[in-house]
């Protein structure tokens, strides 16, 4: 939006409508059917970068967290007949992939990124994420 110099935008798409203020921090998005959900944007206009595993933590040193890069609906399987891509106790590498997430129609597939064993699953399959929720825990030594 600074590079155009824009001040607002608005899209209204099949049943979607995004209205973005550079002035606002807020941004609100609307769904038929659904409550109105709203997201904070940075006001800054430095890039945001996808979240990775965490560092590990105090208590256990060889957990760490994968966590969602994007806003959307998590789902375990390719489709709802399908085997998860893992479960507790899988063993994953850097490109596993470890879930799907959707945003706007679009099916996003998430790789582990880091290589261990899945010790926790912390959302439900067909629960909305938000960018940067733990989606797994794994042990990475």
């Amino acid at each position: 939006m600074n590079r155009a110099d824009l001040s607002e935008f608005e899209l209204e798409e099949e049943g979607l409508k995004l209205r973005l203020c550079r002035k606002s921090t807020t941004t609100v998005f609307e769904y038929p059917n659904a409550p109105q959900q709203v997201a904070t944007m940075p006001s800054s206009s430095a890039p945001a970068s996808i979240p990775k595993a965490t560092e590990p933590t105090a208590e256990d040193k060889t957990i760490s967290v994968i966590k969602s890069p994007m806003v959307g609906t998590f789902y375990r399987a390719a489709s709802p007949d399908s085997q998860p891509f893992v479960d507790v106790g899988s063993k994953v590498s850097e490109d596993s992939t470890v879930c799907i997430i959707e945003a706007m129609k679009v099916m996003n597939e998430i790789a582990s990124e880091i290589k261990g064993v899945i010790t926790e699953i912390l959302v439900e399959n067909g629960e909305p994420v938000e960018y940067g929720q733990p989606l797994y825990k794994i042990k990475t030594a």
